[in-house]
């Protein structure tokens, strides 16, 4: 009576294909993937550390406020000034609503001739103020601070932003042809890998290669859905085009961002005055009474040039977000409201293109998605880790083989 052989059934071509696309892209861009998804991680938490940080300096501590005044903007500007002696003006303020929060002046340049992240940004300082006194409580150096630099990393690889952004971008679009080949490797063949898949089952397994290659398929599964969410709002910011793709899908077809143009400033610019600020100040204050924080770009009043096709105030609505944000478009020289654009009345495609940022980096639901996001990065940088010693045990394998 003849024996029957079971033989090994052959993976289809479109699966023999995806193993060896995986293998190679794995191969040419792990090491970036490892290092985008570890700063990534490290990124998360750069709001709670720094609040936790600074905060003897984000509350001013001047007593009996309700007694006193707010200095104007433009004479806390000129205090600010004679403090912090720096050769480059003040870029804009960020005012809190909570008036026993200091304001923050803010130090901004951008050299786009240079070809690394140091040389582009000149400056990016912040100094905390009390806005009742104009005394600087303490400035800090955003530029080389931490999380300055690891986001640089993971956004540019310090690199020049313009060109910089390709290097991470393009190994991110090879990553998501991964997450795909991945997925289509994974899929089980039968009931019995199914459940190694799903789960780890290490009850009776001592071998290390099996823990690895277990550890490889389950996180890759249960990150993977997030993963290509993180991919694809971290390529908003490389291509437009994905930028625009993702307003056409989510506004339901439109293929343009509302137009502002025609809101410009038309006074002369001998009405601006010294509290032409203060009066963009107060009329924030009134129409957005329970927002956060609003920021003005203080450009420079002795020039003839207007720095800003729209004097635009960005309204932050949350504190742990900045998704949901309405603008203010003034005369910087009359200082007359010309539009509101309130969130509100936004359409789900602007809604989506303001929350990418907050989608992103998990902070859109505030702690509970920032720790999602924390977990998913630290699985999608083990992935390149665990796929590298799966193929290392492999090789060592065959050669062995090959030897015997």
């Amino acid at each position: 009576m003849k024996k029957k052989h079971h033989h090994k059934k052959k993976p289809g071509i479109f699966k023999k294909w995806s193993a060896k696309l995986h293998l190679w892209f794995g191969l040419t861009i792990g090491f970036i993937i490892f290092i985008v998804s570890i700063t990534g991680a490290i990124y998360v938490f750069k709001e709670e550390i720094e609040n936790f940080q600074r905060k003897d300096v984000i509350f001013h501590q001047e007593k009996n406020i309700e007694q006193k005044q707010l200095l104007p903007i433009r004479v806390l500007e000129t205090k600010v000034n004679e403090q912090v002696k720096e050769k480059y003006p003040i870029h804009w303020v960020n005012i809190p609503m909570d008036k026993s929060r200091s304001y923050r002046f803010y130090w901004y340049e951008h050299d786009t001739t240079a070809w690394n992240y140091f040389d582009e940004y000149p400056i990016y300082k912040v100094a905390y103020v009390n806005p009742y006194n104009g005394k600087v409580l303490r400035v800090y150096d955003e530029k080389n601070g931490f999380f300055q630099i690891v986001k640089m990393i993971h956004w540019s690889f310090l690199l020049k932003e313009s060109w910089g952004k390709y290097v991470v971008g393009i190994p991110v679009i090879i990553f998501i042809i991964m997450l795909i080949t991945g997925i289509v490797l994974w899929w089980p063949k039968n009931k019995a890998a199914r459940k190694q898949r799903f789960w780890f089952q290490w009850k009776n397994i001592k071998n290390w290669k099996r823990k690895n290659y277990d550890m490889h398929n389950i996180f890759g599964f249960y990150s993977s859905v997030l993963a290509l969410i993180f991919a694809i709002t971290g390529l908003f910011y490389a291509f437009f085009v994905v930028q625009a793709a993702i307003y056409f899908v989510f506004s339901g077809g439109k293929t343009a961002l509302p137009d502002y143009s025609q809101y410009t400033t038309k006074a002369p610019i001998e009405l601006r005055n010294e509290q032409t600020l203060d009066r963009v100040a107060e009329k924030t204050r009134e129409i957005f009474p329970d927002t956060f924080a609003f920021s003005i770009d203080l450009g420079h009043p002795h020039m003839d040039d207007h720095e800003h096709p729209n004097f635009e105030i960005f309204v932050q609505h949350l504190s742990y977000s900045y998704h949901k944000y309405s603008s203010l478009i003034f005369d910087e020289n009359s200082g007359e409201l010309l539009k509101t654009i309130h969130y509100k009345d936004k359409n789900f495609g602007e809604k989506t293109v303001g929350a990418n940022y907050d989608i992103h980096v998990g902070s859109i639901l505030g702690l509970p998605t920032k720790i999602i996001a924390f977990v998913i990065s630290l699985m999608i940088a083990s992935l390149p880790v665990t796929g590298f010693m799966i193929w290392w045990g492999r090789r060592k394998k065959q050669k062995k083989a090959s030897v015997s």
